[in-house]
């Protein structure tokens, strides 16, 4: 069986290892996958907004299965494609990724299906919304409608800090069209959780809940990125809030969504802030979450390609789903510079060999290349670097002693993965 993977980051890698672990033995490309992803798939150098391009190939090749890795080729339409072409595919149609794409359909969709979110606003124009946040409470969120690569989202503690995100975002384009509309919300204080889910536009089944670090530094502070690391499970997810998310939150958008006539299949990414026990809605995504993917995956028990084939072939409901009763951390280490601008092109020293193993613990590669015969910095996000336990305790040990090994000009990485559920 030959499956396509498209995309090229850590959470890319964690998918293409665990298919290449399924019993089934499956053929496996990656497009434009990385130096990580080499070891275990032929990576092919298309990229993954190339939708002609990845069809094209798919159809050449004669790929019997597609998965849908980032939200961009999702955004654009690569599954509805890939359906004319009668390719099977994991992933939800450009209306379901809707969900992801456009901050404000996401909301109005929450309202439809009584899902509990943070009180929202959106506007197109700059005056109007300059207007709206001189009389809204202190401190309070600007999100850029469309996809902005997780940085559309700032928190203004300031009038003067709303006012500029607003003026960056609207006039100035800094998030490019994503921004062009902006969507100015209630500031929630609580605890973030991320709740994913496998569905075939009908049966849900939830992972394990996870935690990402999205700010670059020590104690949540600094920027926001596309996540500094991630732990599994987090203790904040109780079983009984995440029988609570699935009653109250994922289920509910299912089937709104297949009401809508845009039935959701493929993986459903609820993040969450917890307040004072109670879920609220921050975000949908279309797809596995990075780096949350990087700690849910190698906990999974079940053959991650039947699970796809199960959705795919919408007959989710016949399978059983089961999960390791262990704990993960994952670090992320980074370039100087990021999640600004950064240099590429770095050596990598003491990277381990890319293995299928259940040791404790697997290195993603994120932004690496091959340059010769050196592995090089290629991203933002360089490396995913994961520990496995019994405990969080043990796992973060893991991951930490990893991280000391391996080494890049410029490299940073958080120190504290996983400080909410740990003292450190």
């Amino acid at each position: 069986m030959k499956i396509l993977v498209v995309g090229g980051g850590g959470r890319e890698h964690a998918m293409v290892w665990k298919l290449a672990q399924s019993p089934r033995k499956p053929i496996l490309f990656c497009a434009p996958g990385n130096a990580g992803i080499a070891s275990l798939a032929e990576c092919i150098p298309i990229k993954s907004d190339d939708v002609a391009g990845l069809k094209d190939f798919a159809l050449r090749k004669q790929i019997d299965l597609t998965v849908i890795g980032p939200e961009a080729p999702l955004a654009l339409g690569i599954v509805d494609e890939f359906r004319k072409a009668r390719l099977r595919v994991f992933g939800p149609t450009r209306n379901a990724a809707r969900l992801e794409a456009s901050k404000i359909f996401s909301k109005e969709m929450m309202a439809q299906a009584k899902i509990r979110t943070a009180h929202a606003k959106s506007f197109e124009k700059l005056a109007d919304a300059l207007a709206y946040v001189e009389r809204q409470e202190l401190p309070i969120v600007l999100k850029a409608d469309g996809l902005a690569q997780g940085k559309g989202v700032i928190i203004a503690t300031t009038r003067q800090q709303a006012q500029q995100a607003i003026v960056d975002s609207m006039e100035k384009a800094l998030f490019g069209q994503a921004g062009k509309q902006v969507l100015v919300e209630q500031y929630l204080d609580g605890e973030e959780l991320t709740i994913m889910a496998f569905t075939d536009g009908n049966t849900v089944i939830s992972m394990p809940p996870a935690q990402d670090h999205k700010r670059v530094g020590d104690g949540d502070t600094g920027l926001n990125t596309g996540g500094m690391g991630a732990y599994c499970p987090a203790p904040l997810g109780t079983p009984e809030l995440q029988d609570r998310v699935h009653r109250e939150v994922l289920q509910p958008m299912v089937d709104a969504m297949a009401r809508l006539g845009s039935p959701f299949q493929g993986v459903l990414y609820a993040g969450l802030m917890v307040v004072k026990g109670t879920p609220y809605v921050l975000e949908f995504n279309a797809r596995m979450g990075d780096p949350e993917t990087q700690v849910v995956l190698p906990l999974l028990k079940t053959d991650f390609l039947d699970i796809i084939e199960s959705v795919v072939e919408h007959r989710l409901d016949q399978l059983s789903v089961e999960w390791h009763p262990t704990a993960t951390v994952c670090v992320v280490m980074a370039s100087n510079g990021y999640p600004g601008s950064y240099q590429q092109g770095m050596p990598l020293s003491g990277l381990p060999p890319t293995a299928i193993s259940s040791d404790s613990s697997v290195v993603f590669h994120a932004g690496t290349a091959q340059q010769g015969d050196e592995i090089v910095t290629a991203g933002g996000r360089v490396l995913s670097v994961l520990g496995r336990g019994r405990t969080l305790s043990e796992a973060q040990r893991e991951a930490y002693r990893v991280v000391k090994t391996i080494s890049f000009e410029g490299c940073h990485f958080r120190t504290d993965i996983a400080h909410r559920a740990l003292t450190i």
